[in-house]
Parts: C-alpha cells; structure tokens; sequence
C-alpha cells in the first residue's frame, strides 16, 4: 500500500494564532504619549534618550528576525547601522540632504551588502557564521576609519539635518520623535507580518530541522538569505535616524561592541519575541544612562548584571511578564 503524500506544510510549525498583544498596544501608547507628558513636566532629557533607544529598538527588532526567528547569530550587524549613518552624513555633506533621496540609497546598499555577505556567511553554521559575520562588520568598521575625506577616526560633524521633501521634520525634537516612532511601529508591523506569514514558519522551521524543511521543497538557504537582507535593510533605516538625532557619524556606530549590544538588547528583552526586542532597547538604554551616571565605570556594574539576568530568567523580560500575567510572546 503506498503512502499518502505529505503536505510540504507538514512540516512547518503551526501559524502563530492571530491575537492583539495588549501590552505592544500599551507600550505604543505610552510611548506617543511621552512628548506630552514632557511638556508638562516631565524632564527633556527624557525625550532625547527615549528616541535614541527607539532608533535601537529599530536595529535590535531587525536583528531579532534573523536571531529568534531564524536562529542566525549575527555579529556584524552594526554594519548596516553604519552604512545607514554613513550614507546619511556623506550626502547631506554633499548638499543632497534629501531624506527621499538618502533612503533608497540607504536600502539599496544594506540590500547589496546584505546579499553578498549573507551569501558567503549562510554557508557556514554556528561559530562559523557568528565569526564570518564579525569579520565582515569589521571590514566596514576599518572601512569607515579609511574615510578621511569625511573624518576617518574622528568622524563626520554633520551641520544640518535631512529634510522630507523640503520639510525640516527633523528639526524639532518632538517631530524626529514621532518620525522614528513612526518608523518603529512600521517596522514592528511588517517584521511581525513576516513572522506569521509562510516565510516566517518555514525559517523558524529551519532553525529547529533545517534538513527536514529542505526534504518538504523549500530552499532554506534562499529564505535564510531574504531574511538576512530584509533584516539588513531595516538596520539600515535606524542608522539614518541615528545621523539625524545625533548630527554625527562615527566608525565607532558600526563596532563589533555595537553588534554586541544590539544581541543584549534582545537576549534581554527575550529571544524571539518581537515587543520583547523593542523592550529590551528601551531598558538597555535606560540603564545605560542611569549607571553611567553614576560612575565611569558603569560597563563593570552592567556586564555582570546582564549576565545574572539572563541566567535566571527565562525568556528575558517578556518571559518574565509572562510569568506575572502581563504578556504573551508573539
């Protein structure tokens, strides 16, 4: 008696149930609601801080597709918040400060950049792929620091911002707020509509049987690869809000040490959960200032902190919401 063919989806978890996580509903909420309570009160430095971990939050939700979802530990991903920086800072130099005419150059080049680093790097594995990634972050890193025609070393000073369209949106510390804000809740929508999507089943799939996905007719190796460009490309659009907040470009912004924190913020938010990345942005920054102002050696309070964190309690702070009743991982 023959067998009955199998469904290529058989071997794809199940779809995610469609629900409204509520606290990504609260958190956006509140997060809006923030230039208003800053101008009745609340200290300013509030806002400048929470947009810089917004901007984060933008790079740790595109890695998080590749890390939780598909399982690839990259640690070159400050190369593409470099190259969206970069890219920033030499054409508004350049008098092309454009903001519709820097974003498609912006993703074009993470795209390309993404597509043959990923190529070479999806060949490899484990701590093969997390070094191959590494050294192609810092070839962009010494990359950056041969630039001395837009500062080398001691970076690019940047004396205006971009505009959209002519309009200075960026000029006001409430508008570039509400445009990365913006930006973040696009990026969360389109990252989740991936996860709970064919594509987003069949990559998390091959994070846990990559061979028996591929025995079903699936080319793991090319959705592995369209998530790493997609991914890049995201990272990309948080380099060139970064530009903008901080009107300075850096070699420092694609560092093997900023790849590294975008990994904490997600391992602290929780692995796999896509909120849970916005979250970890958040508290990472957050912390970061707190201690800092503190002492100068903050990093030696914070490292170990991290590290008791993440040891015992699963699933980073979501996990932990979980357990209290507040949130669900999505």
């Amino acid at each position: 008696m023959s067998a009955l063919p199998v469904p290529a989806d058989a071997a794809l978890p199940a779809a995610p149930p469609r629900r409204r996580p509520v606290i990504v509903l609260v958190l956006f909420l509140l997060l809006a609601l923030l230039p208003v309570a800053v101008s009745v009160g609340l200290p300013a430095h509030w806002l400048t801080l929470t947009t810089r971990a917004l901007i984060f939050a933008i790079a740790a939700l595109s890695l998080d597709l590749i890390l939780g979802v598909g399982g690839l530990v990259s640690f070159g991903h400050a190369a593409f918040i470099g190259i969206g920086a970069y890219v920033t800072g030499i054409m508004i130099t350049e008098g092309r400060g454009e903001a519709l005419l820097i974003l498609p150059a912006i993703l074009l080049l993470c795209a390309i950049f993404a597509a043959i680093t990923g190529a070479v790097s999806l060949r490899t594995r484990g701590v093969a792929f997390i070094m191959i990634t590494l050294a192609f972050g810092q070839m962009a890193f010494f990359l950056t620091q041969a630039l001395s025609g837009y500062g080398g070393d001691d970076g690019l000073t940047l004396y205006e911002r971009s505009t959209v369209a002519g309009y200075d949106l960026f000029g006001s510390r409430t508008r570039l707020y509400y445009a990365v804000l913006v930006a973040l809740a696009g990026c969360y929508i389109l990252v989740r509509t991936l996860v709970a999507s064919r594509f987003g089943r069949v990559l998390r799939a091959a994070r846990e049987n990559a061979t028996r996905v591929t025995v079903t007719g699936y080319d793991v190796g090319r959705i592995r690869l369209i998530a790493y460009v997609i991914s890049g490309m995201i990272a990309g659009l948080s380099g060139f809000f970064l530009a903008n907040q901080t009107e300075f470009v850096s070699p420092a912004f694609v560092s093997w040490q900023r790849s590294g924190e975008l990994i904490f913020m997600v391992v602290l938010g929780g692995v796999g959960s896509l909120h849970g990345a916005i979250i970890g942005a958040l508290v990472f920054l957050f912390a970061e200032d707190v201690l800092s102002g503190w002492t100068e050696h903050w990093k030696v309070i914070f490292g170990p902190l991290i590290v008791l964190f993440v040891l015992f309690t699963r699933g980073g702070l979501v996990g932990l919401l979980g357990k209290l009743g507040v949130a669900r991982r999505d």
